[in-house]
């Protein structure tokens, strides 16, 4: 049988209590029941009071089986090639699918495999000197690899998302990642679980091209035949997926040389705010210390509107540390992550303001690129600001609201070197004004977010992709018979699970052109 309870969070958190609350809401003696099998749990703070709402499946003397995750997947050394062009979440789960559906993948990877990435990134906190090819956002896994790990989307008619957390499993993840309402894996524990991806990829006769970053396409007769790397090497397939993520930048440049359609799409830009995580505890939880034993890191998700832009969190990342972004030189770029057990001092989230095309009419002249060269000339104008390096700029959060520089700063969690400088000085006007009224309004809904003890950090710009890469109904792109662009680079996708999901209707459409 199936039962829902609410359970506190000692309740939920101790065995024999959890056996004795489910025991009374089934009428069982707890010697009846031989398995617990909990299929979905949420902690809700509202009203004063801390509960887990929980569904829960009763096993009485039934034998549980517990479930195989295990792909089906076929021997594809010998068959019809697929060319992907990055190894983020989308490309690599359209390769899985490819194994399922007898298709061979050949992965393309600008970066490097997840042990060599993972050496390159610990270099960049040590020299501050960013790889263009192996950083915090490009290399197998992509960036949501090294920034927590959310499995948390909204895009559930995209496709299925038990599939997607199914194969996370399979390679490692842990099983409750299906019963989380805002599930995450945690940055240490994903880059094992993106290697066991690549040995399943290769194991069934899947290729992996690391260190390979595409020049351009293989175009015979509007006919998308492959892909060529700098180095002028080719590689054909019978379809090619682009899936290069919103930070490559390069792509977005060859096709408007080349004159092959492209669109401006709206995305959002703001700052890091920093909190240290008790704060936010108290705030969200408003419980008494012994209960927090029981409690994960508080999150929160806020959202308002000023002069027509929303205002929103963006990757909320409880116990978390804020890390340097930026994919190439003269750009200063934050972003959050933590780890599976979230146990830094620090909580941190983007905090983000909408920006459209209309915002910025001083750029129209750059056509679909009028966004992306908006983000470049901001995330310039911070390196600048910062004397030339990913030092990022730091600032309480009352005083940028104030409009005053800070006399002193908070400690941060910044894996890299901060400085004290006036953002409000240094941000475009509109997004400062957003940010400040945002600010009071998000305190408002909890009250204490805005504090001094608050920190910003500069600037939040890969929120998404300025640009999209337009495709139809077959899900390729208008001129490009057999490009499939899809996943956040193409702008179709917000995060792992969304673009896993893109990837997969991707392969899906090849196989069924075929």
């Amino acid at each position: 049988m199936t039962i829902d309870l609410d359970l506190t969070p000692q309740e939920y958190c101790t065995d024999t209590l959890l056996l004795a609350n489910v025991a009374r809401k089934a009428s069982l003696r707890p010697d009846d029941i031989t398995h617990l099998q909990v299929l979905r749990r949420s902690l809700d703070s509202r009203r004063g009071r801390l509960l887990y709402h929980t569904t829960v499946k009763v096993y009485c003397g039934e034998t549980y089986i517990a479930p195989d995750y295990s792909g089906l997947y076929q021997d594809c050394h010998h068959c019809p090639p697929v060319i992907i062009v990055g190894a983020g979440p989308a490309g690599l789960f359209a390769a899985l699918r490819a194994l399922e559906l007898g298709l061979k993948p050949i992965i393309i990877e600008r970066g490097k495999s997840v042990e060599q990435r993972r050496q390159d990134i610990a270099n960049l906190a040590r020299t501050q000197i960013v790889d263009p090819n192996s950083n915090w956002c490009f290399g197998e896994g992509g960036a949501g690899t090294y920034s927590d790990g959310k499995l948390y989307t909204r895009s559930n008619k995209r496709g299925n998302i038990q599939e997607v957390l199914h194969r996370f499993i399979e390679h490692g993840a842990d099983p409750s990642i299906t019963i989380d309402a805002h599930a995450h894996i945690g940055t240490d524990k994903l880059s094992g679980i993106i290697a066991n991806i690549r040995h399943t990829i290769e194991g069934h006769g899947g290729e992996y091209h690391f260190d390979t970053c595409m020049a351009d396409l293989i175009v015979e007769h509007d006919e998308v035949r492959g892909v060529k790397d700098i180095e002028g090497n080719e590689y054909r397939g019978v379809a090619v997926i682009l899936a290069t993520g919103h930070s490559a930048r390069d792509i977005y440049e060859l096709f408007a040389q080349r004159n092959w359609l492209l669109e401006a799409k709206p995305f959002a830009m703001g700052v890091r705010v920093e909190h240290p995580q008790e704060l936010i505890n108290q705030i969200q939880y408003h419980a008494p210390n012994p209960q927090m034993q029981f409690l994960p890191p508080a999150a929160y998700s806020l959202t308002t509107q000023v002069d027509g832009h929303g205002v929103f969190s963006f990757c909320m990342c409880p116990g978390g540390c804020i890390v340097p972004a930026a994919t190439g030189e003269n750009q200063q770029v934050v972003n959050g992550m933590s780890n599976s057990h979230r146990n830094s001092a620090f909580a941190n989230s983007g905090i983000a303001v909408t920006v459209a095309p209309d915002d910025v009419p001083m750029y129209a002249q750059h056509g679909p690129l009028a966004l992306l060269r908006f983000q470049q000339d901001v995330e310039r104008r911070i390196f600048e600001a910062a004397g030339g390096s990913i030092t990022a700029p730091i600032q309480r959060l009352t005083d940028f609201c104030q409009s005053r520089t800070s006399q002193d700063n908070n400690r941060s969690n910044y894996l890299g070197q901060t400085a004290n400088l006036p953002q409000h000085e240094l941000l475009p006007s509109f997004i400062v004004k957003c940010l400040q009224q945002g600010f009071r309004d998000f305190d408002r809904k909890m009250h204490g977010f805005y504090t001094a003890q608050a920190s910003i950090l500069s600037v939040e710009s890969r929120t998404s992709s300025p640009v999209r890469i337009p495709r139809n109904k077959t899900l390729q792109h208008p001129q490009l018979h057999n490009l499939y662009p899809c996943g956040e680079g193409a702008g179709y996708a917000g995060g792992i699970v969304s673009s896993a999901m893109d990837g997969i209707r991707a392969i899906e459409q090849i196989k069924s052109l075929l």
